[in-house]
């Protein structure tokens, strides 16, 4: 059985959330559902590819329709640096200036800030562009104001990502600051939501690995009131072990009947056990970096084409995938692309690396809705544990 969306006309729920969560079918913890917006609906758990700068790696939005992507992430600190977020709203918002009709969640573009090691204050963070060296303030009503012009979807608040190790002290101001920008976030959406916009607000939870963070941290976000709960600050560099604890805690916090989207995850054993968790939603450059760099992802695990077993081999990446680089060229073709760095190689291996997380989604859902998810759940981590 697949679950794929239904055709039932948009409306604000009763509590004024502009994005309404059916669950369809639950195995366990895992849970398959229907996310409606104002746009339209996509099904849950969901792979979203990362298209930063307003494309996905070597791809076009013309790709990403016919790969059957629902929703694809864009970066607000990217772009209000290049091209600039009065320009996008000038051309029509991210969708008319990309030519894509499915759902856009924008970033806040907090990890790629405090990446940079910014002057962070209460009131935000000045940072210096990458590109070229000019200072920027960014606050979370500046960055509200910034994903309003985008036109996204679904908005996500600014937050604070401790780096990983962090002592339990940076980790609490983390939190609290955190909260209070969340906070601030909501009261700077809110005109916009009152004057009609459709645009949806994601709060986001911290708290490093500390389960009891964690949890504060998911109650404090949830009593501000958002449409739905990114969980961010995990997949940072520690361990799945450490990783799992902290996100149990946080998603059996989180609403029930809202979204939950787990922030920077996209290796497949991550994936199905965050999918045992409840988790919805999940964003990752994973696919398109390993694809750049000439690595597949198969149901056999990872494979290095650039190994020179692969220099006559007539099959595609893997027998049976329906993706248009698997039906149409073989692993010698695509390894010598590779190896004399025609750029043709990455676009190809990335169309099948995203084809297959998101169709390990898909088989996720039905996996769900067949009472098997523990047996898809068994078979992924054998492969990729």
């Amino acid at each position: 059985m697949t679950i794929e969306p239904l055709p039932v006309p948009f409306s604000p729920d009763p509590t004024g959330r502009v994005v309404r969560l059916d669950v369809v079918a639950r195995d366990g913890g895992a849970r398959a559902g229907i996310v409606h917006t104002a746009r339209g609906s996509f099904p849950t758990p969901c792979f979203m590819p990362v298209g930063t700068r307003a494309a996905v790696r070597t791809l076009t939005s013309a790709d990403l329709e016919e790969l059957g992507a629902d929703v694809v992430l864009a970066n607000t600190y990217h772009l209000m640096l290049r091209p600039g977020a009065d320009l996008i709203a000038e051309l029509g918002g991210l969708h008319a200036f990309t030519d894509w009709s499915g759902h856009v969640l924008t970033d806040s573009g907090g990890f790629q800030v405090f990446s940079l090691q910014p002057k962070v204050t209460d009131e935000g963070a000045t940072f210096s562009s990458t590109y070229d060296g000019s200072r920027h303030h960014l606050t979370p009503e500046t960055s509200v104001e910034i994903q309003l012009l985008l036109g996204a979807d679904i908005q996500m608040v600014l937050d604070v990502c401790p780096p990983l190790p962090s002592p339990v002290p940076v980790i609490r101001v983390a939190v609290d600051r955190s909260v209070a920008w969340a906070a601030r976030a909501k009261r700077a959406h809110a005109p916009a939501r009152a004057a009609g916009s459709t645009q949806a607000q994601f709060g986001i939870v911290q708290g490093g690995v500390d389960q009891a963070l964690r949890v504060e941290s998911a109650e404090r976000t949830t009593a501000i009131g958002f449409d739905g709960y990114g969980i961010g600050g995990l997949s940072v560099g520690e361990t799945r072990a450490e990783m799992l604890p902290a996100l149990a805690a946080t998603t059996a916090t989180l609403p029930p009947d809202q979204p939950r989207y787990l922030m920077g995850v996209g290796d497949p054993a991550s994936l199905v056990e965050a999918v045992a968790l409840g988790v919805d939603m999940f964003d990752c450059v994973l696919p398109t970096r390993l694809a750049r760099h000439g690595t597949i992802l198969t149901s056999s695990g990872r494979l290095n084409l650039r190994n020179a077993r692969w220099a006559r081999d007539p099959e595609p990446l893997e027998p049976g995938c329906r993706c248009s680089t698997c039906s149409r060229w073989s692993k010698a073709y695509l390894r010598h692309l590779l190896m004399v760095s025609e750029p043709t190689a990455a676009r190809l291996a990335t169309v099948h690396n995203v084809a297959w997380l998101l169709r390990l989604m898909s088989e996720a859902r039905a996996a769900i809705a067949a009472g098997g998810f523990e047996g898809l759940r068994r078979d992924v981590l054998a492969v990729w544990g």
